[in-house]
């Protein structure tokens, strides 16, 4: 496994796709919290950074497809998924090593927004007047989004041979996992409301924000990412 997981870090930052991917989604978070009118702490005046935590799972919800879609169909384009297979691993490590590979990346790329926890203590007034609670429950509830839209994008990858649609595919799921059960329960249909918003992963999401780490969201996205990756084994073996 650990030379699988390698191999897959080792091809994504083997072009320059790779750094390119990171670089804008760094960039972009960085305009969202700094420069931005609408959303800069600079212009906000107050030592949060509630618009990282608040506009990062809409860029993550390209960014980790962009990131996943070569890992399976890529093998199946080009052949080499028929002589993967033949290796000493088994369908699951395969699986759970590209997984992990991917892991590293979202955790990689969601890293450096730490430097904006530092930046924000400094500024506050005084200084170190800043919700820690609240930044490091959004933090590792922005970590746990990115693992379940990793899951959602290597199955998606799984689907099929074309780069293009996996991506397609992922960012639908993606989109649907985190804003389409919202906007379900909030057109309020019945008494099924409360039901409908809990299988949205923003909903999860939000309470891990407020500081609290509650077993039952943490258990909801390692549910998700379970069956996720349950369910591109089967796609797999069935083909």
């Amino acid at each position: 496994m650990n030379s699988l997981f390698l191999k897959e870090i080792n091809a994504f930052f083997g072009s320059l796709l790779g750094y390119l991917v990171l670089a804008l989604f760094l960039i972009a978070i960085g305009l969202i919290v700094w420069v931005f009118p609408e959303s800069s702490v600079l212009e906000y005046g107050y030592a949060d950074l509630e618009a990282l935590f608040t506009y990062t799972p809409y860029v993550f919800t390209f960014l980790v497809p962009a990131i996943a879609m070569r890992t399976i169909s890529e093998e199946r384009k080009t052949g080499t998924w028929e002589l993967l297979r033949t290796s000493p691993l088994n369908l699951v490590e395969i699986i759970l090593a590209k997984y992990l590979a991917l892991l590293f990346l979202v955790v990689l790329a969601v890293l450096p927004t730490l430097i904006y926890c530092y930046s924000i203590i400094q500024l506050g007034d005084p200084v170190g007047n800043l919700d820690q609670a609240g930044f490091f429950g959004s933090w590792i509830g922005l970590l746990m989004i990115g693992a379940v839209f990793a899951a959602v994008g290597l199955f998606a990858s799984a689907l099929t041979s074309q780069q293009v649609l996996a991506f397609v595919l992922g960012v639908f799921l993606c989109f649907l996992l985190y804003f389409g059960f919202s906007a379900l329960a909030d057109l309020q249909v019945g008494n099924f409301a409360y039901w409908v918003e809990e299988l949205s992963l923003s909903f999860h999401y939000i309470n891990l924000s407020r500081g609290v780490i509650d077993s039952s969201d943490v258990f909801f996205m390692l549910g998700m990412i379970w069956l996720f990756l349950g369910s591109s084994v089967l796609v797999l073996k069935n083909r």
